[in-house]
């Protein structure tokens, strides 16, 4: 037998640690909030694309709710915010809500056609009562009115310190001219015929003042000036060969994009002519 018989056998065990070492599962954790963290980044990062001003302003108050104080909500601008029917930028003046937080007496909204019918003490005698027969047989508020729904549609009143304002606009739907020129449509024509002879029945004279919306890109010649002066102009073409005398015209501007009715300034509802019957001065 050889000296090696009686050496010791060592034999080596070895420890094996399941769960992937001394790291153990909590890397799985780790990665699955990872994973969720970056799923709600995306869907963020969606959100921000896919809606708009006021509907993010709606999320954001549905996750920072506060005590009603109003029963109108709608997550729109200031503590009493909100869009819905009765809000002046929905139907332009047509309401009781108000562009601007301290709206002059001008432009502010109340009523149909912008003026209180509730307060008659600053009636200025005949000639307001001449210029609200005509603003009723425009807007059919006696009970009946001389023009078509679909053009009715088109025409809002108001009656100012400079006289009864008709503002003749553009809808989606249809427009008063063919776009980027002074070409009236057969809308545009039918509206001043119905003008016209409207205002045929008062001697006052007329101020014609042209608006158009903004162009929503940029071009190398921006005509917006142009083409509210060439609009307002064609449009007196139009009363004078609808029956109105052409002395009774006063003036004829333009205002371009500078004064649109919302705040959206490409909206086609800029696009528009207010033709006004003024007052007799003296």
């Amino acid at each position: 037998m050889s000296a090696q018989s009686n050496a010791p056998i060592i034999v080596k065990r070895k420890k094996i640690v399941a769960g992937g070492g001394h790291h153990g599962g909590a890397w799985k954790v780790a990665y699955a909030d990872f994973v969720t963290a970056m799923m709600a980044f995306f869907m963020l990062m969606w959100l921000l694309n896919a809606t708009t001003e006021k509907q993010r302003k709606g999320i954001a108050d549905y996750f920072n709710p506060t005590i009603p104080i109003n029963r109108i909500s709608g997550g729109g601008e200031g503590s009493f915010g909100g869009t819905n029917i009765f809000a002046e930028q929905v139907l332009a003046q047509n309401g009781t809500g108000a562009t601007q937080s301290k709206p002059s007496e001008e432009f502010q909204a109340r009523g149909d056609s912008g003026r209180d019918d509730s307060d008659t003490a600053d009636d200025k005698g005949p000639e307001d009562a001449a210029l609200r027969e005509i603003e009723e047989a425009l807007t059919g508020r006696s009970g009946e009115s001389l023009v078509s729904d679909d053009l009715l549609e088109h025409i809002v009143t108001r009656v100012t310190d400079d006289g009864l304002i008709v503002e003749l606009f553009d809808t989606p739907r249809a427009a008063l001219f063919e776009p980027g020129t002074d070409t009236p449509t057969e809308l545009g024509t039918r509206l001043s015929e119905v003008v016209a002879g409207l205002f045929a029945l008062v001697p006052n004279r007329v101020a014609i003042e042209g608006h158009v919306a903004a162009v929503p890109v940029i071009v190398v010649e921006n005509r917006v000036w142009d083409l509210s002066g060439d609009r307002a102009r064609r449009m007196r073409m139009l009363l004078e060969a609808g029956g109105l005398a052409p002395d009774r015209l006063r003036r004829i501007t333009g205002h371009a994009d500078r004064a649109p009715v919302l705040p959206d300034k490409t909206a086609p509802r800029n696009n528009r002519l207010e033709v006004i019957l003024l007052r007799n001065e003296g």
